[in-house]
C-alpha cells in the first residue's frame, strides 16, 4: 500500500481518519483519498457525534482492531470534524503492519 494514512512518529505512528458516526455498524472500510486528496482510513461508528461519544468509540475501534490498549490512542487533531489525526502509541513498524492488514481486509470485505 504504497499511499497510506499513517505515517510513522517518535514513539508510535501518527494516522488519518475520516470518521462517519450514527453508522449502522463499527468498522474499518479500508483507505480511501480524502477531500483533499489525501490518504484517510475509513472508520464506522454507532456512536452519535454527542458529547465526544463518536470520538471515543473510534479510540475503542482502533485499539481494538490494533490490539493495543485504549490508553496508547489518543485524540491528536480534529475533535470536532469527521478527519481526525491520531497518534498511537507502540512499535510504528508493528502498528504499520497491523494497520496495513486490516485496511486491506476492510477493502476485500467491501469489493
Amino acid at each position: 500500500m504504497p499511499n497510506v494514512p499513517w505515517t510513522a512518529a517518535s514513539g508510535g505512528l501518527r494516522l488519518r481518519v475520516r470518521l462517519a458516526p450514527k453508522s449502522h455498524h463499527d468498522g474499518l472500510e479500508g483507505c480511501q483519498s480524502g477531500s483533499d486528496g489525501r490518504p484517510v482510513l475509513l472508520a464506522r461508528v454507532r456512536a452519535a457525534p454527542d458529547d465526544g461519544k463518536a470520538n471515543a468509540a473510534l479510540i475503542r475501534l482502533i485499539a481494538r482492531s490494533l490490539g493495543v490498549a485504549q490508553s496508547s490512542v489518543t485524540l491528536a487533531t480534529g475533535a470536532g470534524s469527521r478527519i481526525k489525526g491520531l497518534f498511537i502509541a507502540g512499535d510504528a513498524d508493528g502498528l504499520a503492519r497491523t494497520l496495513s492488514a486490516a485496511a486491506l481486509g476492510a477493502a476485500r470485505r467491501r469489493a
